[in-house]
């Protein structure tokens, strides 16, 4: 899509939607480096979750009513928070050291700080009318 497409308010200009992606990508990468009979365990989680981060925060922009928005922020909070959980597994295995974990941890809850922040603005929003 060129960018004369682009709608003003996409959801892709958010600045928690773009960390969540950053740390999508981030997950794919180590994914692709787990053992291969986590592929359609771990590694199939790890993704779904972080994709439901993303896929949540846009289907709530998309929805412009601000209550249905903060519960489908509530939805990629879940997400985030089951990624937290698969990480775990993955240090308790060996898969990953304890300066990856604590390197996607802070990118965790660097975007839930985000999130949580925009929950609010959107609480407030609602709040106005």
């Amino acid at each position: 899509m060129s960018s004369n497409c682009r709608i003003k308010h996409d959801f892709r200009n958010l600045d928690v939607w773009k960390l969540a992606r950053d740390f999508r990508q981030e997950l794919k990468k180590l994914c692709d480096n787990l053992p291969k009979d986590e592929k359609y365990r771990l590694a199939d989680q790890l993704i779904r979750a972080s994709r439901s981060i993303t896929a949540n925060l846009a289907e709530g922009h998309g929805r412009y009513h601000f209550q249905e928005n903060i519960q489908f922020c509530r939805l990629a909070r879940g997400s985030l928070f089951e990624c937290l959980d698969h990480l775990t597994v993955c240090l308790e295995n060996g898969y990953i050291d304890d300066k990856m974990f604590v390197d996607l941890e802070t990118s965790i809850y660097s975007i839930l700080k985000k999130l949580n922040g925009y929950i609010k603005y959107l609480r407030d929003k609602k709040n106005e009318k």
